[in-house]
C-alpha cells in the first residue's frame, strides 16, 4: 500500500496513478449515471409497484442535494492475473495486477467517475462499501444494476459526501474472496486530526489458487453441509485462537521507504498467461475454530494464508517512520470468513474512527475487526522495529506487517505481541463523536430480522428465507428506522447495511457493519434519507451467497 505523509495530503489535490489505475481531476458537471451509452438499469419488473426504483427521480433528487464537486476520473481493470503473495505465486483475479488494488483517494464533496473494464471470464460489479451514494451506483447485480458482462465496461459516477475509510469490491457471487478489493480513502477537507504519516492496512484471508482451491469450490464444499452440527457444537466460549503461525516460504526485501518484499508494493502480478486455478483443491471446511470474543464458533473456512497488504507473514510489508512520528493507521478487514484481532507490538492505539465516522477517542492494546469493518487509530511511534500482527481469531494463524523506525531484527512470522492479550476494544464500547451523534428520537418503524441457518445444512438466511432480489422490507423517507438483528444461530455474523450508517445503542458509534454474536440481539437505528433498494446482509461471503441477504426498499411517497 502507498505511504502518505500528512503534509503531502494537505497539499495540492492528489492524483491517483499506477498500473491499471489512472486518475485525473477535472471540473466537469457531475452528470447522473453511466457514460457508456448502455442501459444498466436492473431490468423490467425488478422494482415492484409502489417502491422507489434505483434509477428513479427520488434517487436523482437525493444526489442533487449532495452537490457536484470536482470530478475525479479513474480507470480500473478487473483481470485474471498471476499474483505474488510474497515468495509464492497464485492464479487469481485482481484490479490492475495489484493486491490489494491501488487505493482510490478523493476528497469529500468530489464526484467520483470510475470506469470499470471487465476483462474477467464472467460478469462482475463494484460495491462501494460504507458509502451513502446514489442507489443506481451501489453495484448489486439484478437489484440496482445489470451485471457488467465479460468484455464490457461501466462507469460508476456519484457524489462522495462523507470523509472516512472505505473500500470497494464485487457483489457478484464469491468474487470478493479472490483478489478483487481495494481501499477508497475519502479525505476530510477540514481534517481535525494532526499526524505525520498515514498507513493504510488491508487484511485478508487467502486460498484462491493455492493447491487448486477456488472460492467457488469452497462454497460448493460448504453447501454440502456437515450433517453433524459444526454450527451447533457447544464450544463453551473457549478461545483456541493461540499461536499465530503462518505457513509459507521466505522472500526478499527492498531498501528504502516502504518494503513490500522482492516484488514491490503489495501482491503484484507476475508473468503468466493469466486465468484461474483448476477447480477443487483440498478440503477447506474448518472444524473446531472457537473464540470467546466471537461467542463460540469462529468460522467455516480453513485459509492457508492471512495477508496484510497482499503479503504473507514470512515476507511482510515494512512501513518506515521516524521515532516520535504520529501515524494514522487505517485498518480494513477485506476477508471472506475471518475476524482479525489486531495489535501493534510495543504500542497502544488511540481509536479515532470506525466505519468512516469519528468516535470519542479511546485507548486500547488491540482491536477486533469483523469482515467489512474499518477502524482508524493513531499511534506515536517508538524507536525500533515492531510487529503489526493480525491474529486470525480462533484460527491459529496470523498475518504480519512491520513498523520500522530504527535498528533491530525484524519480527518473525509467528510474532505474537503481548498487546494481543491486553485490552481488547470492540465497537459496543465506543461512543460517537458529538458532531456525528444521532439525535435522540423514537423509531417510527422497527424491522426485526432473524438471522437463521446452521452449518449442518448450510442454509443461512434472514427470517428463514434465502435471498431473492424481489424481497422488500419497506421503509419511508424521513423515518427513523430500527433494525433489530436477532441471531438465532450458533455462529457470529457481521451484518452490513448498504447506503446508510446506523447508530449502535446508547450513543454508540455510527457504523455500517456490526458483529452480532450467537444468540444475541443487536438493535441499531438509522435515518431513512437515501431512497432506493438497499441490501442488508452478512459480510461472511459464504453466508451471504448461501442466502443471508435481504432488501430494504423505500416506498414511494
Amino acid at each position: 500500500m502507498a505511504t502518505h505523509s500528512r503534509r503531502a495530503l494537505l497539499g495540492a489535490g492528489l492524483a491517483v496513478a499506477g498500473s491499471g489505475l489512472l486518475a485525473a481531476c477535472s471540473t466537469e458537471d457531475a452528470g447522473s449515471g453511466p457514460h457508456d451509452g448502455k442501459n444498466h438499469s436492473p431490468g423490467p419488473g425488478a422494482t415492484p409497484a409502489g417502491y422507489v426504483s434505483p434509477d428513479g427521480p427520488e434517487v436523482a433528487a437525493a444526489e442533487r442535494k449532495r452537490g457536484a464537486g470536482s470530478v475525479r476520473k479513474v480507470a480500473l481493470t478487473a483481470t485474471p492475473d498471476r499474483l505474488d503473495l510474497g515468495g509464492r505465486a497464485v492464479n487469481s483475479w485482481s484490479y490492475g495486477g495489484e493486491l490489494p488494488g491501488k487505493e482510490v483517494r478523493v476528497t469529500a464533496g468530489d464526484t467520483l467517475a470510475l470506469t470499470l473494464a471487465n476483462h474477467l471470464p464472467q460478469a462482475t460489479s463494484l460495491h462501494w462499501h460504507g458509502l451513502a451514494l446514489r442507489n443506481d451506483m451501489d453495484g448489486v447485480p439484478d437489484l440496482t444494476q445489470r451485471p457488467v458482462p465479460a468484455g464490457a465496461s461501466f462507469t460508476y459516477r456519484f457524489a462522495v459526501a462523507h470523509p472516512g475509510t472505505y473500500w470497494f469490491h464485487p457483489h457478484s457471487g464469491v468474487q470478493q474472496d479472490r483478489g478483487l478489493y481495494a481501499p477508497l480513502i475519502v479525505e476530510d477537507p477540514k481534517e481535525p486530526l494532526a499526524y505525520d504519516k498515514e498507513w493504510v492496512v488491508v487484511l485478508d484471508d487467502w486460498l484462491d489458487g493455492v493447491d487448486g482451491s477456488t472460492p467457488d469450490a469452497v462454497l460448493a464444499e460448504l453447501r454440502k453441509g456437515m450433517g453433524g452440527g459444526h454450527g451447533g457444537m457447544d464450544h463453551g466460549g473457549m478461545d483456541m485462537g493461540e499461536g499465530g503461525m503462518d505457513m509459507g516460504e521466505g522472500g526478499g526485501k527492498s531498501a528504502g521507504g516502504t518494503d513490500h518484499g522482492a516484488h514491490g508494493m503489495g501482491g503484484r502480478a507476475v508473468p503468466s498467461s493469466g486465468g484461474t486455478s483448476r477447480p477443487g483443491g483440498p478440503p477447506r471446511m474448518l472444524m473446531g475454530a472457537t473464540s470467546k470474543w466471537l461467542g463460540g464458533d469462529a468460522g467455516d473456512v480453513d485459509y492457508p494464508y492471512h495477508l496484510v497488504n497482499g503479503r504473507a507473514a514470512d515476507d511482510p510489508q515494512t512501513f518506515r517512520a521516524a521515532p516520535g512520528d504520529r501515524i494514522r493507521i487505517r485498518l480494513i478487514n477485506a476477508g471472506g470468513d475471518t475476524a482479525y484481532r489486531v495489535a501493534l507490538g510495543g504500542h497502544t492505539m488511540t481509536v479515532t474512527h470506525t466505519d468512516g465516522f469519528p468516535v470519542e477517542h479511546a485507548g486500547t492494546d488491540a482491536l477486533l475487526l469483523g469482515m467489512g469493518e474499518r477502524y482508524d487509530v493513531l499511534v506515536t511511534a517508538k524507536d525500533g522495529v515492531f510487529p503489526l500482527t493480525a491474529l486470525a481469531e480462533g484460527k491459529k494463524r496470523s498475518g504480519l506487517a512491520v513498523l520500522r523506525t530504527g535498528g533491530g531484527t525484524a519480527p518473525g512470522p509467528a510474532a505474537r505481541p503481548g498487546e494481543l492479550d491486553g485490552r481488547l476494544l470492540t465497537a459496543d464500547r465506543l461512543k460517537a463523536a458529538e458532531a456525528v451523534r444521532t439525535s435522540v428520537r423514537r423509531p417510527d418503524r422497527t424491522l426485526a430480522l432473524d438471522l437463521t441457518g446452521s452449518m449442518a445444512a448450510y442454509d443461512w438466511a434472514i427470517d428463514k428465507k434465502p435471498y431473492t432480489p424481489s424481497q422488500r422490507h419497506p421503509v419511508k423517507a424521513g423515518e427513523r428506522v430500527r433494525l433489530s438483528f436477532r441471531n438465532r444461530t450458533t455462529m457470529w455474523h457481521p451484518m452490513h447495511l448498504h447506503g446508510h450508517t446506523f447508530a449502535l445503542p446508547g450513543g454508540g458509534p455510527r457504523k455500517d457493519t456490526t458483529i452480532v454474536l450467537p444468540g444475541r440481539t443487536v438493535s441499531v437505528d438509522f435515518d431513512a434519507d437515501n431512497p432506493g433498494l438497499w441490501m442488508i446482509h452478512c459480510h461472511n461471503v459464504y453466508h451471504s451467497e448461501s442466502g443471508m441477504m435481504t432488501v430494504l426498499g423505500y416506498r414511494k411517497q
